[in-house]
């Protein structure tokens, strides 16, 4: 099953992330991305490998 993780201490909080997919990541109280429901990440419509390669800080891991 694949695994999607947001590193806090390297997240800017752009929101990219959650532009993409905000049907897997949220904002958490301090203003950073957090994964909500890592198991969307398998639908259609969001692709966490790309959104993890497009993090600019690469605070988010994608493992398959």
């Amino acid at each position: 099953m694949p695994t999607v993780k947001v590193d806090p201490k390297k997240c800017i909080g752009c929101g990219l992330c959650i532009s993409m997919c905000p049907e897997v990541f949220e904002f958490g109280k301090d203003d950073k991305a957090r994964v909500k429901n890592p198991d969307k990440c398998k639908s259609a419509s969001c692709d966490c490998k790309e959104i993890a390669e497009m993090c600019a800080v690469k605070a988010i891991t994608y493992k398959k």
